[in-house]
């Protein structure tokens, strides 16, 4: 009997330890399982230099969401980004999104400038006022070869 309860007591632990481990990954990894409590917007740029996905979206340098997708839109060669925005955050349609750059390394992040209309974007709505990040080496370049 002594053996069966040593072995049980030694299964539970490891299910136990499992189930800590898959709670780690899921935190750690900020995954969504239970629902998904975002919703899209879009902005046009002409140039994300450095953005990447799963970078933060900020308003007031507070996170609110994360880039959910980059692609090309070779209808007017603009850089489409998707934004995975809270649910509880609602944004106005002329919200200003722009692509700032955070520390010394040189991140690359997505503020959003709030507006006053009364109108607000729903999921799937697109934000038209847009700034698109700023290259240095195109300054650079410019000042050493006389274009400033």
């Amino acid at each position: 009997m002594k053996k069966y309860s040593k072995e049980t007591s030694v299964g539970v632990f490891v299910l136990v330890c499992l189930l800590c481990v898959g709670y780690l990954t899921i935190k750690l990894g900020k995954m969504e399982v239970m629902g998904d409590n975002t919703y899209s917007v879009y902005a046009r740029f002409t140039s994300i230099t450095g953005l990447r996905v799963g970078a933060d979206v900020e308003v007031a340098g507070v996170p609110i969401g994360k880039v959910a997708s980059i692609r090309l839109d070779t209808e007017d060669g603009r850089a489409k980004v998707s934004l995975a925005i809270r649910k509880d955050v609602t944004l106005s349609d002329d919200v200003i999104a722009s692509v700032k750059t955070s520390g010394l390394i040189g991140d690359k992040y997505i503020k959003l400038s709030l507006g006053g209309s009364p109108e607000l974007l729903g999921d799937g709505d697109e934000i038209t006022e847009t700034e698109s990040a700023v290259d240095i080496e195109e300054l650079i370049s410019k000042y050493v070869f006389g274009g400033v």
